[in-house]
């Protein structure tokens, strides 16, 4: 059995058969999109529930939301500043109860003393 090469146009519509139309190519360029904006809607449900020190939980949550709004209406600079909030919230509760915990453990050590 004989190998042989034939030649075969690479790109076909470079040569197109007779009554074929010839086919146009479209290029997409697809930029690299920005990160997803983080609105930290888990650590403030958790906050909310569990911590909740002088309400700011229920205020990390609502911007949370409103972070969350923003992005699916396509505002990323809105929905940065209110995921940043939220954040800031998030780990002012975070620090505000660890200390209460401190202190409390701390009087608790000192009372039974």
């Amino acid at each position: 059995m004989e190998c042989r090469s034939e030649q075969v146009p690479m790109n076909p519509s470079s040569q197109p058969y007779p009554g074929q139309q010839q086919v146009q190519s479209t290029f997409i360029t697809i930029a690299p999109s920005a990160p997803p904006v983080r609105d930290h809607f888990l650590w403030s449900i958790f906050n909310f529930f569990y911590f909740n020190f002088c309400c700011l939980g229920f205020v990390a949550l609502v911007f949370s939301v409103k972070s969350r709004d923003r992005r699916i209406a396509g505002d990323a600079e809105g929905a940065q500043q209110y995921a940043s909030t939220a954040r800031a919230l998030n780990i002012a509760i975070a620090v505000l109860v660890c200390l209460t915990v401190i202190v409390v453990i701390v009087t608790v050590a000192v009372i039974t003393t």
